[in-house]
This record gives structure tokens, C-alpha cells and sequence, in this order.
């Protein structure tokens, strides 16, 4: 097991889960009640707020913010600058004029699925889901959840095809009732479940 390495600048919180071998670089801000499992990279200038849960291997680059209640599986890419919000309604004040606080919100959520990648500088709105190694093009805008495997480009992010494990883009082959997508660098083939979510044949 490789040994955890927190930057000397970064300020992690006593209260969060720092997992076996991650490496959290300079001037990242982690918050309480994070949890990160193990050998996930956290880069430079990344602030995770409270209530964030990162599953093994996850990368997270520079200058991304990843806000309350998101939660990522194992294996999940965010690409530098990345947004997941929280809020679906912002406002600094309650209708009265006063400053709001955190009793006058109610908090969303964010999924990502298992190996998804979200691309440099895509912003997600919350209450939505990511599913497993879907891919998330750079400086798009997510609205709506995103099937397993799907590509995603956007703003909003529109469905502009499928992804393999590997991340290359499938083809598809067959009529409708019997179609196969095929990725053209291992030969692997997708069909489409009894939820018509994609996964490998």
C-alpha cells in the first residue's frame, strides 16, 4: 500500500476519510465529513465541501469544486475546472432581505457512475445522475441524467453517442431490433439492456 501524501499548503479537514496511497497537492481545501477512498489524486487548487464521497481511483484535477452531497464511484475522472453544483434555486437572501444560511436551502445531489469522465471545465446541475463510464465532453453543461456509456456534448449536453470502457467512441451496427455497438480499437461489442442502458456483450 502506498503511503498518503498531503501537500503542506492544502488544508484537509480533521473530520474527513483520507483512504491509503491519495495525493492531495497544493492549496487543495478538503472539508469535513469527506470521505476519499483509496489512491485517488487530488490536484492543485481542488476544494471538495462536506458531505463529498469519492470512491477508490478517482482523479480530481486542478482548480475543480465538487460541492455538497456529490457522491463518485470507483475510477471517476473530473477534468480541471470542473463544476458539480448543489443548488438548484441559488439566491444570498430569503424573500425578507435576510442573508440566507444553511437551514433556508435544501441541498441536491450528484451521481457518477463507476469510470465516468467529465471533461475540463463541464459544469453538472445537481439532482441528476452520471451513469458508469459515460464521458461528459469538455465545457459542456449537464441538465438531464446521462445513460451508462453515453456521450454527452453541450450546453445543454445533448446524447451524441456511445463510449467504451476505454474510452473510444462506439459504432453502431444492425437494424434497431438487433443492433450492436462495437468499439473499433479492442473489438468489444454493447448491446442494449432490458433498461435500455448499454453494456458489454
Amino acid at each position: 500500500m502506498s503511503e498518503t501524501f498531503i501537500h503542506p499548503t492544502a488544508v484537509v479537514s480533521e473530520r474527513a476519510v483520507i483512504g491509503d496511497g491519495v495525493k492531495i497537492w497544493m492549496s487543495v481545501q478538503i472539508r469535513e465529513d469527506v470521505v476519499i477512498g483509496q489512491n485517488c489524486i487530488i490536484g492543485r487548487n481542488v476544494y471538495i465541501e462536506n458531505g463529498v464521497t469519492l470512491g477508490d481511483n478517482c482523479k480530481v484535477q486542478n482548480n475543480a469544486l465538487l460541492y455538497h452531497q456529490a457522491v463518485l464511484e470507483d475510477g471517476v475522472f473530473i477534468g480541471p475546472g470542473v463544476i458539480l453544483t448543489n443548488d438548484k434555486v441559488p439566491r444570498a437572501v430569503n424573500p425578507d432581505g435576510t442573508l440566507k444560511s444553511a437551514d433556508d436551502w435544501r441541498s441536491g445531489t450528484i451521481f457518477i457512475g463507476r469510470g465516468a469522465s467529465i471533461g475540463a471545465g463541464a459544469v453538472i446541475l445537481t439532482d441528476l445522475a452520471i451513469g458508469a463510464w459515460a464521458m461528459v465532453a469538455a465545457g459542456s453543461v449537464v441538465t438531464r441524467n446521462v445513460p451508462a456509456h453515453a456521450l454527452v456534448m453541450g450546453a445543454p449536453a445533448r446524447l451524441v453517442g456511445y463510449v467504451c470502457k476505454c474510452g473510444y467512441r462506439l459504432q453502431a451496427q444492425g437494424s434497431n431490433g438487433d443492433r450492436v455497438w462495437i468499439c473499433a480499437r479492442d473489438g468489444s461489442q454493447y448491446r442494449m439492456d432490458e433498461h435500455n442502458a448499454l453494456a458489454k456483450s
